[in-house]
């Protein structure tokens, strides 16, 4: 045993926490952290991040807790963590620097004095007291803090300094993160995490009616921080925010109630946003009258610690008017949906009873388009409705029509998109419109081809003109087919017209069939179509069929040969609309964020101290010898070698002119 005590576990941990290699560590975890909830957009639908990442990855990231870096447990540990090392790393060192900044060692060894890089000694005359005052007195006008002591028999030391404050930068510093660890740590939301953890919350998953949210998941306005959205249509009203949390939301409650006046929005000439605002007005019991205030991006209204953002802007509930054509029987007058978006309406049709989910509205739609000298341009297709068509099974397709008619070549046609979930892109359809941009002779055209009477009796009479004195029995059975195959292909399109021949003929005789085929169901559908223009009033087909009655013949078969995926008993034209713009507000409450100002502002300085104020310490020892004095000047700079060392050839000379006087 040599006597020597074993530190105690507290003095251990003690000195752990306050290593620099522990600060060190948590820093650099801290900012890969921030550097991921920065380049990855934090608090997104969980949707969006399965389109984005794909299903395992997002799995992997999501519990990593990627999704919402600053409130996962993981990281306000990583937080407080930092806090403690970086209080015991102040604790530890502030009394050391305080007394380095105080104390001028006038017990230095002339060894030691000697060892310095920056020393220089001469011979004057004088007593060492006397030089000791000229020579303090000289470095004091040159900006130096002085004292003067005995050194032991007849010899005198003059301690300076100057730019002591520059080691406050360490304390400045390292407080500064302290200061800003504990605002983060405010602002993490720890009660919230807590009661989260716990059980005592749960987020909702259900999309419903504020007034159903249960109260599990429905926050008190006296919580702590909180970062939440809303959308408040014009001339509504909220005193709640959503809390995004996992796959579901909370309810925050405010203390104070938010309407909307109104929303206004500027567009540039293309349709694109260029800039919006909305004129807010608090309802609150503390105020003698509402607070009115018009807020816009980077312009917002801060109210009792609350800061009201203008995030964005949707919908408000737009009323839509739309006439839904059968595709069963358009013969029926056109069923009038009307709604506002976000309502469901309850249709019933031939398919049976469907769901109409009113989605979004939009008054304008901006593709790029080719020019007439082949350059590209931008084109606005105007309005558009967005709903969901659901079945009674559940199963839904989306679908995206516009208001006006679309150009494409010499035609016009109404333009309607299709798709089975959000993550696919519209599979878009475009229907020809006859000369009083109607649907109806596309309607009548393609009803014609589904009657089975109808039909039957035209490939009949092609058939006998055909067939002459053949067998009655040959035509009878190629009329069924080919009225089996016209009606495949304008219930289900060519992809199912391509699937029989695939299953019925060989592989080397496939081509052949497939056009033989289609030439028989364009044959079919032609002499249909010339029976309906006809039919129609004003029609004179003495001179054959006009050429735009050609175009429009060709262009309703490309349209019959996709209508297999339309998968809707009806088409749905947007006739009127009434336009409802509702804000998107970011409301967010942070007391934690002055504190962190408080510790930028500390974190500036201590840098500005650290690297502007430099500690510099000099040393003038002066000791009989003989009939003189003779000096040995020393001193040392922590930073800035190169200008210190100028600094002390600019004093030496100084000092030895005092001296010499």
């Amino acid at each position: 045993m040599n006597g020597t005590s074993r530190p105690s576990p507290s003095s251990v941990l003690f000195r752990f926490l306050g290593s620099m290699n522990l600060a060190i560590t948590l820093l650099v975890a801290v900012s890969i952290a921030s550097i991921i909830g920065t380049v990855l957009q934090q608090n997104l639908p969980y949707n969006d991040y399965v389109i984005k990442f794909g299903p395992f990855w997002f799995e992997v990231f999501n519990a990593l807790g990627l999704y919402d870096v600053y409130g996962t447990p993981w990281f306000l540990v990583l937080l407080g963590l930092l806090l403690v090392s970086t209080t015991v790393c102040v604790f530890r060192n502030t009394p050391a620097i305080i007394r380095d900044m105080r104390h001028f060692r006038l017990d230095v060894q002339t060894k030691s004095l000697r060892s310095f890089r920056h020393h220089a000694e001469w011979s004057v005359k004088g007593a060492p007291s006397e030089l000791a005052d000229r020579l303090g007195k000289q470095l004091k006008r040159d900006g130096y803090r002085t004292r003067q002591g005995d050194y032991g028999g007849n010899a005198r030391i003059v301690g300076a300094m100057r730019g002591s404050m520059g080691r406050l930068g360490y304390l400045l510093s390292h407080s500064a993160i302290v200061i800003i660890c504990i605002g983060g740590l405010m602002d993490g939301n720890l009660p919230l995490k807590f009661a989260d953890s716990t059980g005592k919350i749960r987020a909702e998953t259900r999309d419903l009616p504020i007034a159903n949210v249960p109260a599990k998941s429905v926050i008190a306005s006296d919580s702590g921080s909180f970062r939440g959205t809303v959308n408040i249509p014009e001339g509504s009203s909220a005193d709640f925010v959503y809390l995004g949390l996992r796959d579901g939301y909370l309810v925050q409650k405010l203390p104070f109630e938010i309407a909307l006046d109104e929303f206004r929005i500027e567009h540039y000439p293309t349709g694109q946003p260029k800039s919006y605002e909305s004129d807010l007005i608090i309802f609150d019991e503390e105020l003698e009258e509402p607070l009115r205030k018009t807020i816009a991006v980077n312009h917002p209204l801060v109210y009792k610690g609350y800061a009201i953002y203008q995030s964005s802007f949707s919908d408000g509930g737009s009323r839509m008017v739309l006439q839904a054509h059968s595709l069963d029987n358009p013969d029926t007058e056109a069923l009038r949906l009307e709604g506002r978006i976000g309502q469901r309406l309850p249709v019933e049709t031939p398919r049976g009873k469907r769901t109409v989910e009113l989605i979004d509205f939009k008054p304008f739609n901006i593709f790029p388009i080719e020019e007439e000298d082949g350059s590209e341009g931008q084109k606005n297709f105007g309005p558009s409705v967005i709903f969901r068509l659901r079945d009674a099974s559940g199963e839904a397709l989306e679908y995206v029509n516009y208001m006006q008619p679309v150009p494409r070549g010499e035609s016009l046609f109404f333009l309607s998109g299709v798709r089975s979930t959000p993550s696919e892109p519209y599979q878009y359809l475009h229907l020809p419109l006859d000369e009083n941009d109607s649907l109806k002779r596309f309607l009548r055209l393609r009803a014609k081809a589904m009657e089975m009477n109808h039909l039957q009796t035209e490939v009949a009479a092609q058939l006998a003109s055909m067939a002459g004195s053949a067998d009655a029995e040959l035509p009878q059975k190629v009329a069924n087919s080919i009225v089996e195959l016209v009606q495949t292909f304008v219930a289900e399109g060519i992809g199912a017209v391509v699937a029989r021949v695939e299953s019925s003929a060989p592989e080397a005789e496939q081509d052949a069939a497939l056009k033989s085929f289609v030439n028989v169901i364009q044959n079919t559908l032609g002499a249909i179509y010339v029976d309906l223009l006809a039919e129609e009033e004003g029609k004179d087909l003495g001179e054959g069929v006009s050429a735009a009655d050609q175009r429009f013949f060709e262009d309703a078969m490309n349209a019959l040969s996709l209508m297999g995926s339309y998968g809707s008993p009806f088409v749905a034209q947007l006739t009127d609309f009434e336009q409802v713009q509702a804000s998107g507000l970011q409301i967010t409450k942070s007391p934690g964020k002055d504190i962190v100002y408080l510790g930028c502002v500390m974190l500036m300085a201590g840098v500005f101290f650290m690297f502007y104020m430099h500690h510099r310490r000099l040393w003038v020892r002066i000791e009989e010898d003989g009939e003189n004095s003779r000096i040995l000047f020393a001193g040392t700079g922590h930073r800035n070698r190169g200008d210190f060392g100028k600094e002390f050839q600019r004093l030496q000379r100084r000092l030895k002119a005092v001296s010499d006087a």
